[in-house]
């Protein structure tokens, strides 16, 4: 049985029993229905009453009687006062089987036979689920001249040093910015936040890291990965202001030259092995527009926010509505005097109320001092957004609608309909604003039920611009149509070179070929997102075909466990290198195009980075989070070439 670590809680020691009843008024009945179960095995707790509600078009399950809710409240507050009174210890979080049934009390029916393994993997109970355990113990002179390379300091790269270091193998982070955090240390313009929860945007290692919002903001998201570095001493494994340019097999000595740039110059550094954690949302995409270098006024990407820059009174312009046009736009409003947006494409709008809210800080106290109500609360938050998220971009072909692809997808435009129509009294610019590409063939934006763009569309401090941009020049941008817009500043909001992955760096592996030649033909692929054939010991974190399956921190988790358990063959086995075949490489690839073909993102309605001029997606994986899974728990060997 798991067990807290930390041996006493001392702010629960000091709560009277007036905040421990306060506290739980704010708590999930259903969490608190399955975790208390779970802790004490208390039979009316599971013979509680639900019903089934309907949650906008979703169907919920809730508590069927304000007694039972408030039966509850009394026991947990009861627990939480008998748990102070014995001195808030060491408490173990019961029977692991009775997990399932605990957390299907949690979501109102039994927990599927294929979900369980990965809920109570992610749930973290267990947060070291996802590490390395070493099958023998490894030889010191073999563990010793074992060294690992990790390129980028963000999410990825972070969990890949905690995951190293506490595995006992050598390794360093080399990071091109000043600070650790990756796309989150970019992006700090206003508004910037995460669209997934941020009970699940952590590793399992920290699933009790403190959160103060449901989504986090960008300035959060920082929080978090200052703590993986203190928490884990890793800052003096971290050398920054320095970038990887290039990398190249040395064939002879089974090792890779890693060619770095930074304060002192170009240098070269050997690793045996390179885990890659730059993503594939990191380098900024300009669009070329006749003009720009003609502007007189400042101009940025979204990427590229400058420190302490005043916009008050300016007339600024946005180029681009993606997820980030979408975010800024509304906190921009705020800032500046004017604010024009120049519109391609509309995207769907999900309206998520309390997106933008901070949590209570009763529930903020139950993080800190209900046993395990974060790992239930994070179980709950993931079981209906992650393993799932697949399925809705599978299309039904013997749906018939102009607009929609399956009963799931129509449901979807509907209601992101009904919330345009909500907000916006003009039923021309609920047109504008309605896509023509079904929903999920593209991403959509997440955005607050009671603030977000279109709670300023329609106000006099925005002017949106459809119809295209001819050209930039001195002061401002001329439309589509002719129509001059003066601007004193110009952002452009334009995304990033999503399908160039490992872009600017030159990798060259055995026998003098490069990831661009091997890419050249059909775009990237990677043999489960991860591993390239003629690239020895290396792996790829976020690679091709990785988006959508699960969440972006369950991927690097899996990715690097899996990645670690090959390095483990070699430092056991006494060998030196490890690739995939070329043959595993295509078959993978060859039944993922296939599957892709079928998806959401090949509708050609849909124009976005989900689909690549190749004809095939380079970005999105077909597969469910339990089929994800399944492929990164162990590492098929007969697959690999072993030297």
């Amino acid at each position: 049985m798991a067990t807290i670590e930390a041996p006493v809680r001392p702010e629960l020691l000091a709560a009277s029993d007036a905040v421990i009843e306060d506290a739980v008024e704010y708590a999930d009945p259903m969490v608190l229905r399955g975790l208390l179960y779970q802790l004490t095995g208390d039979p009316e707790v599971e013979a509680i009453e639900i019903k089934k509600v309907r949650m906008g078009r979703a169907e919920m399950s809730v508590l069927a009687n304000e007694s039972d809710i408030a039966l509850l409240r009394r026991k947990a507050a009861d627990f939480l006062k008998s748990y102070r009174d014995s001195g808030a210890g060491e408490l173990s979080y019961g029977p692991r089987e009775r997990v399932p049934e605990s957390f299907g009390l949690v979501i109102g029916h039994p927990i599927e036979d294929e979900a369980v393994d990965l809920m109570v993997e992610e749930s973290a109970l267990d947060p070291w689920a996802r590490s390395l355990k070493w099958q023998a113990q490894p030889d010191p002179e073999a563990l010793d001249n074992f060294e690992v390379l990790v390129i980028g300091g963000g999410m990825g790269g972070l969990n890949s040093a905690v995951q190293l270091k506490r595995a006992g193998i050598h390794f360093h982070v080399i990071e091109k910015n000043p600070d650790v955090g990756g796309t989150w240390y970019e992006n700090r313009y206003p508004g910037a936040r995460v669209d997934t929860p941020s009970r699940f945007y952590l590793n399992l290692f920290g699933v009790d890291f403190p959160q103060e919002y449901a989504f986090g903001t960008h300035v959060e998201n920082q929080k978090y990965y200052h703590w993986v570095v203190d928490e884990f001493g890793l800052d003096g494994d971290i050398t920054y202001n320095t970038e990887v340019t290039s990398m190249v097999w040395d064939e002879a000595d089974s090792m890779w030259d890693v060619h770095v740039k930074g304060p002192d110059g170009e240098r070269v550094l050997r690793a045996n092995a390179v885990i890659s954690g730059v993503g594939f949302l990191n380098r900024p995409n300009m669009p070329v527009i006749e003009g720009m270098d003609e502007f007189k006024g400042p101009s940025w990407h979204t990427a590229r926010w400058p420190d302490n820059v005043d916009l008050t009174g300016k007339k600024v312009a946005v180029i681009g509505t993606g997820c980030t046009g979408y975010q800024l736009i509304p906190e921009l409003v705020k800032l500046a005097g004017h604010v024009t947006v120049f519109q391609r494409t509309p995207q769907w709008l999900m309206g998520i109320p309390g997106y933008l809210s901070k949590l209570p800080e009763q529930v903020l106290w139950l993080d800190r001092n209900l046993p395990y109500y974060t790992n239930f609360t994070r179980f709950k938050s993931f079981y209906g957004t992650g393993p799932y998220l697949a399925r809705v971009f599978d299309v039904d072909p013997d749906f018939d609608d102009p607009h929609t692809v399956s009963p799931l997808n129509k449901a979807a435009r509907e209601r992101s309909i009904e919330f345009l129509q909500s907000k916006l009294k003009d039923p021309r610019l609920v047109e504008v604003m309605t896509p023509k590409h079904p929903p999920w063939s593209a991403r959509p934006v997440a955005v607050d039920a009671d603030y977000s763009i279109l709670d300023v569309l329609e106000t006099d401090d925005v002017t949106l611009v459809t119809s295209g941009i001819n050209r930039i020049n001195a002061t401002g941008i001329e439309d589509g149509e002719g129509v001059q817009h003066d601007v004193d500043v110009i952002v452009y909001a334009t995304g990033f070179k999503a399908n160039d992955f490992l872009y600017p760096m030159e990798i060259t592996g055995r026998g003098g070929q490069t990831i661009g030649e091997l890419w050249a033909e059909g775009g990237p692929r990677a043999y489960l997102g991860c591993m390239i054939p003629g690239f020895p010991n290396l792996w790829v974190l976020y690679g091709p075909n990785t988006n959508g399956g699960l969440p972006v921190s369950q991927y690097h988790e899996m990715t690097m466990f899996y990645a670690m358990q090959c390095m483990e063959k070699l430092i056991l086995e006494g060998k030196h290198s490890i690739e995939v075949t070329a043959d595993a490489y295509w078959r993978y690839n060859k039944e993922l195009d296939a599957i892709n073909g079928t998806k959401l993102w090949a509708d050609p309605r849909a124009n976005n980075y989900y689909w690549t001029k190749h004809g095939r997606s380079a970005s999105q994986t077909p597969y469910t989070g339990f089929e994800v899974r399944n492929f990164m728990l162990k590492p098929d060997y007969d697959d690999m070439e072993i030297r």
